[in-house]
């Protein structure tokens, strides 16, 4: 049998290990499309900071790693896929044929059409070359302007600002990390950044970037609330997108992402997908989405890796979870952070202060706890993961946490383990 893995990131590498546990004597090979070995993206802003060499941000430091394993690396980017004859075609005009093919292609970085932003001075933060190229460009008083201030957003802010930059943020929601705070928290951030010396524009969007002849900076963006702005560097961080216009003639479904079963499987029986590329069913609605997190990249990867070798596993749901770190302020949410309707059985609660910087929200459907968002609060955080998660029926406990939210870790072990906290 013979696997072949399109993706070195973590669910690629995640997958051939549990493949080759499974599959002692399969053959695995594993296709990534930069020259680079197989690192994590999320380690390139402590890359930037200085903190780490390059190698730092590689997933298994050995170099002879995955030869001992006894996984094929290849260099190369599928261009077409042939389900018929079970054969992938790569950039470089070679063909590798398959038994069992996982797609874990990840995602890229969108680049909205701005007039102006081919420029060498836009850069996105993505791989190890972009990170290469904006340690050129963001020198300590360089004028940067960032687009976006979504989850990528906010973990690229930190290590421009210990570049010592000046910076100013955009982003056109009304709110930081809009697609994973609420309104109470998106502000509590922006608040946040902004009193480390951070310009944040929220509401507002690039407009042009326009070569500037003769000025002190190169380039002068036009934002859509009327300003200008002059910018040595522009970083988009406008959100990414999944790799899969490699499968557009082949009869694997896509939506946003590559649709996949609980076993991770897609339409095209011997095809699977794992990570920022595969569109899984939501742990509480059944709907597809994408959930672009590295843990839930390697638990599907896990599970689809076994189903390739001929074992069952099968993924409960997706559960989408976002822990964010922005400039020393912590911040998380879970599931269905948004909340459910009152006539759907929706009910929440928030807990506000400001000046500690600690926020709590809680959304409920019946009395199960559905998502959470929280800022500042570090000890016994994963309980609203475990009661969401486990979709735990809370019982009384559900009034008390209206009435009370923050004990929400009194709330999990008492519906867990209710020999050690009756109450």
């Amino acid at each position: 049998m013979k696997h072949i893995i399109l993706g070195n990131g973590p669910a690629g590498v995640v997958a051939a290990e549990t493949l080759r546990r499974a599959a002692p004597h399969d053959e695995i090979v594993m296709a990534g499309s930069e020259d680079a070995p197989p690192y994590s993206r999320m380690a390139i802003p402590y890359l930037l900071e200085g903190d780490i060499d390059e190698s730092g941000t590689y997933l298994r430091k050995a170099p002879d790693y995955f030869a001992k394993l006894g996984v094929r690396e290849l260099r190369g980017r599928a261009v077409s896929l042939d389900t018929e004859a079970r054969r992938i075609l790569f950039a470089d005009g070679h063909f590798e044929d398959y038994d069992r093919v996982l797609v874990a292609t990840g995602s890229h970085p969108v680049r909205p059409p701005i007039p102006g932003i081919e420029y060498p001075e836009v850069q996105t933060c993505w791989t190890l070359e972009d990170a290469r190229a904006i340690a050129r460009l963001a020198k300590s008083g360089s004028r940067v302007l960032q687009l976006g201030a979504g989850f990528i957003g906010c973990i690229i802010m930190e290590s421009l600002a210990a570049r010592g930059v000046e910076l100013t943020v955009v982003e056109m929601g009304d709110r930081m990390v809009p697609r994973m705070m609420t309104p109470k928290a998106g502000g509590m951030i922006k608040s946040w950044v902004e009193s480390k010396g951070i310009r944040v524009v929220t509401s507002a969007g690039v407009e042009r970037i326009e070569r500037e002849q003769g000025g002190d900076a190169p380039l002068q963006v036009k934002l859509s609330n009327g300003q200008t702005l002059p910018c040595d560097l522009v970083i988009v961080a406008a959100g990414v997108a999944p790799n899969v216009g490699f499968l557009e003639t082949t009869a694997v479904q896509v939506a946003k992402g590559v649709l996949v079963d609980d076993r991770m499987q897609t339409s095209v029986p011997g095809i699977y997908a794992a990570g920022d590329v595969a569109e899984a069913p939501d742990l509480f609605t059944g709907a597809h989405l994408v959930s672009a997190i590295q843990p839930n990249a390697a638990d599907q990867a896990r599970v689809a890796a076994l189903n390739m070798a001929g074992r069952e596993a099968r993924m409960k749901g997706v559960l989408a979870i976002n822990v964010l770190d922005t400039l020393g302020m912590i911040s998380s949410s879970f599931g269905q952070w948004w909340g459910e309707k009152p006539e759907n059985g929706g009910a929440g609660v928030e807990h506000v202060d400001e000046a500690a910087g600690r926020y709590l929200s809680l959304q409920f459907k019946d009395d199960v706890l559905i998502g959470a968002t929280s800022i500042g609060l570090t000890a016994h955080v994963g309980a609203l993961r475990g009661l969401i998660q486990g979709q735990i029926r809370l019982g009384h406990w559900k009034d008390r946490l209206l009435q009370s939210p923050l004990h929400f870790f009194e709330a999990y072990v008492a519906r867990t383990q209710p020999v050690a906290l009756t109450r």
